[in-house]
């Protein structure tokens, strides 16, 4: 049975989840409104992953004899200036999920429950990744500034990006 400080932290964990997805199906419909369909698709994966995330913790918890208490998700962000804008707030965004993870993992080593401390590693290097995309693409963005071109290049190659859940997940 999983202890009631982790069973909160945890249930706060689903909603931010689930939160952003939501943020990047948000982002998904602002590249679709200036027809950048590949970028839209990047963050439809993104969308599926949180999701993912969401319903990992959420089956964690159930595992674990916890009550999941689903909470209201809050309206996201749905205008931005450009692609990099939207980047730069993802990036903003996947620091705050990863604080909040660390958090998780500070409570469950502080409650020595050792089940969730292995957990959180996998969040924790997932949380590395999503990061590093991040970022990657922000230093993309810059380079391409105003070129069109590269703009479109970027899109293409965005537009084949799927949703692969991690397997043993």
């Amino acid at each position: 049975m999983i202890n009631t400080k982790l069973e909160e932290v945890i249930n706060h964990q689903i909603n931010a989840e689930l939160y952003s997805a939501y943020l990047y199906l948000s982002m998904a419909a602002y590249f679709e409104s200036i027809n950048l369909p590949g970028f839209a698709n990047w963050m439809r994966v993104q969308f599926e992953e949180e999701q993912f995330h969401g319903l990992k913790f959420f089956d964690y918890l159930t595992s674990r004899g916890g009550r999941v208490k689903l909470e209201a998700i809050e309206v996201p962000q749905f205008e931005w200036s450009n692609p990099l804008q939207v980047f730069e707030h993802t990036l903003e965004h996947e620091q705050h999920v990863t604080a909040l993870l660390n958090n998780i993992a500070e409570v469950a080593e502080t409650e020595k429950d050792r089940a969730t401390r292995n957990l959180m590693v996998w969040f924790i290097d997932e949380q590395v990744e999503e990061e590093g995309s991040a970022e990657k693409i922000i230093n993309e963005l810059k380079m391409i500034g105003d070129n069109g071109h590269g703009l479109l290049m970027l899109d293409r190659e965005f537009a084949t990006r799927v949703f692969t859940p991690p397997t043993g997940a």
